[in-house]
Order: C-alpha cells, then sequence, then structure tokens
C-alpha cells in the first residue's frame, strides 16, 4: 500500500497541492475572517494536522529513500551550506511545508487577533497578503495597526 502511494504522491504532485491547498484557507482567511467556517477549518487545528501528516509523510518518505537528515545541520554553517542544502529535493520540500504551515498559522493568528480588537477584515487583509508572501512583515504591520486598536504597546501578552 505505501508502494502505491509513494508512485502517486510523487515530490512534484505533493508540492502542487500544497501550493493549491494553502489558497482555500488563506480566501477563507481574507473574506470571511469571523464566520464559523473560519473558525472550523481554519482557525482550528485542521490546516495544522493536514500539514503535518503531509510533512510526516515526507520525512518518512525521504528516510526510506535513504536520505541523510543529518546533512541538514549545516544549514547553520554558512550561506554557502545554506545554497548547497536548498539544490537537495528533500530539504527544499520539507522547507517548503514548514514555510506554508507557518505563514498560515501567523495569519490565523492575526485574524483571531483582530477579533479581540474589533479590527475592520478590510484592514487586516493588507497584513494578510503580506503574510502570506512574506510572513514576519505581515506580523509586523499587523502589529502596527494593532497598536492604534489596543491604543497601547505591548511587546507581549
Amino acid at each position: 500500500m505505501t508502494e502505491q502511494i509513494s508512485t502517486f504522491f510523487t515530490i512534484d504532485m505533493i508540492f502542487l497541492w500544497l501550493n493549491i491547498g494553502v489558497i482555500p484557507f488563506w480566501f477563507i482567511l481574507m473574506f470571511f475572517p469571523n464566520s464559523k467556517v473560519c473558525g472550523v477549518f481554519v482557525s482550528s487545528i485542521f490546516p495544522m494536522f493536514t500539514i503535518s501528516v503531509i510533512y510526516l509523510y515526507l520525512v518518512y518518505y525521504f528516510f526510506i529513500s535513504g536520505y541523510d537528515f543529518t546533512q541538514n545541520f549545516s544549514l547553520y554553517l554558512g550561506l554557502d551550506s545554506l545554497i548547497e542544502l536548498f539544490s537537495e529535493t528533500a530539504f527544499l520540500i520539507i522547507f517548503w511545508t514548514h514555510f506554508l504551515a507557518i505563514n498560515l498559522f501567523c495569519g490565523s493568528w492575526i485574524v483571531s487577533d483582530s477579533r479581540k480588537f474589533a479590527i475592520s477584515k478590510i484592514l487586516i487583509s493588507i497584513p494578510l497578503i503580506i503574510t502570506y508572501f512574506t510572513g514576519p512583515i505581515g506580523v509586523f504591520i499587523y502589529w502596527l495597526i494593532r497598536i492604534f486598536y489596543a491604543k497601547r504597546i505591548s511587546l507581549y501578552d
């Protein structure tokens, strides 16, 4: 059964489905942030569970394929080592899955936090779009918007 799954779910197919699969979550976050659908599907454990299953499958797939995961620690040795790691398909797809999960988590947090301060969904769509492409900058822009709605500067909650 594992062979049948691995022949259908190639790395290219997983990459395609990951990229297409997160788009509905982002549309729900942007256009229906206060809906029950957003609460059930996006702000719940559902997307992280799904991405985690894919992540675990990728780790398993590369483990049985003989990928040496210890070489991943060379990313701390310098930029040249990181560039070399990104030439590895295994590292790249696992990194991309990680990137999509973290950005989706940040987008979900922005929406749930904006509810506390009744920030307009039109206003939070700007940091959500930016978070989709460049996570930390979008979260920082949301934080700047949040300061004005919270009427205080807080470095932590």
